[in-house]
């Protein structure tokens, strides 16, 4: 099999998915910006050939290292990245390459947060009611329909991004006179806890391996109010979340891919509402959460699907796992020494986080993990406490 990872040196922990595909026996193929001495030993070694473009943005210039790839090595199989920026160009190449997977027409769902809308409503879960900004007397209509607060985020965006909290009439008109030039999404606010359905599928749509995380709030929090994000996943996901999570599967018809879908349960009545997909893993150090979750490795089983159709570890979901994000300039209770001191047996992991991801995710992760969760919310209560 002939793979052609995009950027495959980013985000830092992706480089295990290109070892994976070694491992599994495919020729790795890469193409990026990233000069090739400042790629890490392990993906050097995992693929065949490099490509280096000045601009991923460039299409000729991606379109060119195809051709170099097809003549030196026949016909491409798959093309990945992994990345949510990169989606649309995966389909475009895809579609001029005759590849398997998503092309344009597809990758355009999975990208518009209105189009997602459609296929939840058609899938029979229920969504909240929104609609794209058309001019400046449709938004008012809008919030006239489903009142305040409302969201206003990007129809094309990943995370909390450009989003806005519209908690009344002259904040709207403020997001009116000062709306960035792009297409806009109207939705109904939600005020509820944010829970995780993520997962693997194999080339027949089937799910081969699934999870969840749960936190009370989501990336909006942490960019707009500075907030120190946390979240961990579940040992135990809650039926009907299981239940739209793989409706959601099906009627998005994912095939030999990661899925990350967002829902909040609802406080007034615990209804699980979609927010959006994302066709590829949950981002951060998330995957590596799964792999501490259950003692496995979600890297060379994404890996296995891909090249030999199989999802080959058994999972027992035997830990819940913790994302902790503390951020420069804020003065915590607990000295990154004491907090290794105070709970090294459960810190399996902690790393300095890319500043392209640090406005969310936090300058300084900590993964934790604990068999019990009241325990695991004592650890990220007490790491995140501050002085």
């Amino acid at each position: 099999m002939n793979f052609v990872f995009l950027s495959p040196h980013f985000p830092p922990n992706f480089y295990q998915f290109p070892v994976g595909l070694a491992k599994a026996g495919a020729r790795v193929l890469g193409i990026g910006e990233a000069p090739w001495e400042e790629l890490r030993p392990e993906l050097q070694t995992a693929m065949a050939e490099y490509y280096r473009v000045n601009s991923m943005n460039d299409y000729d210039q991606v379109v060119r290292a195809m051709g170099n790839f097809i003549h030196h090595h026949g016909l491409m199989d798959r093309i990945e990245s992994h990345n949510e920026h990169w989606l649309l160009l995966e389909g475009a190449l895809r579609e001029d390459f005759n590849i398997f997977g998503p092309k344009r027409r597809a990758t355009q769902t999975l990208k518009r947060k209105s189009l997602m809308k459609d296929v939840f409503r058609k899938a029979g879960i229920p969504v909240v009611r929104g609609e794209v900004y058309q001019n400046p007397k449709h938004a008012r209509e809008f919030a006239k329909k489903v009142g305040f607060p409302m969201i206003a985020k990007p129809d094309i965006g990943v995370g909390a991004a450009s989003t806005y909290k519209i908690a009344n009439a002259n904040e709207l008109e403020e997001f009116i006179k000062g709306k960035p030039d792009c297409d806009y999404f109207l939705e109904e606010f939600i005020d509820g806890e944010l829970f995780t359905f993520d997962g693997i599928t194999n080339k027949d749509n089937e799910i081969v391996y699934y999870t969840s995380h749960y936190s009370d709030f989501g990336c909006y929090e942490a960019v707009a109010f500075n907030e120190d994000l946390w979240y961990y996943s579940l040992r135990n996901i809650p039926e009907k979340l299981r239940e739209y999570g793989f409706r959601s599967v099906k009627a998005f018809d994912i095939r030999e891919k990661f899925f990350h879908f967002e829902f909040f349960r609802r406080k007034s009545d615990g209804e699980f509402i979609p927010l959006e997909l994302n066709c590829r893993p949950p981002g951060g150090f998330t995957t590596d959460m799964m792999n501490f979750t259950s003692d496995i490795d979600v890297y060379q089983q994404w890996a296995n699907v891909v090249v030999q159709g199989k999802f080959t570890e058994s999972v027992e979901r035997k830990y819940h796992c913790a994302h902790i994000g503390r951020k420069y300039g804020k003065q915590y209770r607990l000295s990154h020494e004491q907090v290794i001191d105070k709970y090294g047996e459960h810190i399996i992991m902690f790393t300095e986080v890319s500043p392209v991801l640090a406005q969310v995710m936090g300058n300084m992760a900590y993964l934790a993990r604990s068999p019990e969760e009241k325990e695991i919310k004592h650890i990220v209560k007490d790491i995140l406490a501050l002085a």
